[in-house]
């Protein structure tokens, strides 16, 4: 089960920097802007954790220390302060409502999640046994956005993936759908009255259900002023209007660290096949890069000692890719794993002409390759 952890801290930044710090754990991170909040908060979802803001408007840390500590549900609570005062009579001061630990601001995210580890037990997403999700897995977008006329764009353009959406005209219904429905990211429009994008927010980041539910914003590319209330309010990232859905792709991916590696590695007779498409891009790059050491250390560990570099699907030998084929050669190198390209004459004639490449050796297919690798 998910430790819950609850922040309590009117800065977006101070929450914005802990719900990061905590991705990689097991952890539902809930939020909360001030104390009263914050009390009701805890009340309801009972946190293994509160880190707690000292200086707040509304009700200050003190006094919802004094609070917690006097209800009998949650006195026990454990807590950790966050302040910028360093005094002596401040921390003595927390200290007498028995804290576990106190922070001051501001901090390192890997000190944070030290402190926090003294307190409870972390556990990475993949020890909890967390799958990643894939890139054709079935997603779940919410689209809140009081114009169906968006939803219905989007839910046309994903129309070839295996990528879900359900529409919403009302912030209030957010809540419930995603409690409902297992929503996996949510885009909410600034255009919403009464600032109900914002809203939406709140009410996901206050449920330990949905506390860790991406939510981006939408509006218009013109909306100068609406970009600039996106980057201070603490959306995981902005999609601009009319939607660009092959961008919309690419932040889903990012923003739920979507596994793309299937795309690109596979095996065939105990070597590493790594496949490049022909439209390469600067996301490919760095989704090949982030797993192609891992990929090759687990051929080692499993007796194999070959890489196999298909460029089938490749039109012309750019740069990019030159860079990108240079690294993975470099990689085998450092683990002492051979290598061979797989390609058409006509595409190893224009490798040919780069002086990095031509001594490359070439075979026709990759059965071809692993033959010859043997």
């Amino acid at each position: 089960m998910s430790i819950k952890i609850l922040v309590v801290d009117d800065s977006k930044i101070i929450r914005r920097i802990i719900a990061n710090a905590f991705q990689p754990y097991d952890c539902a991170i809930l939020e909360s802007t001030n104390g009263a909040d914050g009390l009701a908060a805890a009340s309801r979802e009972k946190p293994d954790l509160m880190l707690l803001d000292y200086n707040m408007p509304i009700m200050d840390g003190f006094e919802v220390l004094t609070r917690l500590r006097a209800d009998a549900d949650l006195k026990a609570t454990p807590v950790i302060v966050l302040t910028t005062l360093s005094d002596r009579d401040t921390v003595v001061r927390i200290a007498r409502l028995g804290v576990r630990d106190y922070l001051i601001k501001p901090f390192k995210e890997e000190v944070l999640v030290e402190r926090v580890g003294r307190v409870v037990a972390l556990k990475s997403k993949s020890e909890s046994g967390v799958r990643a999700k894939r890139e054709d897995d079935p997603i779940h977008i919410l689209v809140v956005d009081d114009k169906p006329a968006i939803a219905e764009q989007i839910r046309a353009g994903l129309a070839g993936t295996t990528w879900k959406v359900t529409s919403a005209s009302q912030p209030a219904q957010a809540l419930e759908l995603c409690q409902a429905q297992g929503i996996d990211l949510v885009l909410a429009s600034f255009s919403l009255p009464a600032n109900g994008a914002q809203r939406v927010l709140q009410d996901l980041r206050a449920s330990a259900g949905t506390a860790s539910i991406p939510v981006f914003g939408l509006c218009v590319k013109t909306a100068a002023a609406e970009h600039a209330r996106f980057a201070e309010a603490g959306f995981a990232g902005l999609l601009t209007k009319p939607i660009d859905c092959e961008d919309l792709k690419a932040k889903v991916s990012r923003a739920l660290k979507l596994e793309t590696f299937y795309k690109y590695f596979r095996q065939h007779e105990g070597a590493l096949v790594l496949c490049l498409p022909n439209k390469y891009n600067p996301e490919i790059r760095e989704a090949v890069l982030a797993d192609l050491n891992s990929r090759l250390s687990a051929i080692v560990d499993a007796g194999g000692d070959k890489l196999i570099v298909d460029l089938s699907a490749v039109a012309e030998p750019t740069l990019p890719i030159m860079e990108l084929v240079l690294a993975a050669i470099q990689a085998a190198a450092d683990l002492s794993i051979k290598h061979i390209m797989v390609g058409p004459e006509s595409l190893r004639a224009k490798f040919r002409n780069y002086q990095e490449s031509q001594a490359w050796n070439f075979a026709g297919t990759v059965e071809a390759a692993a033959a010859l690798l043997k």
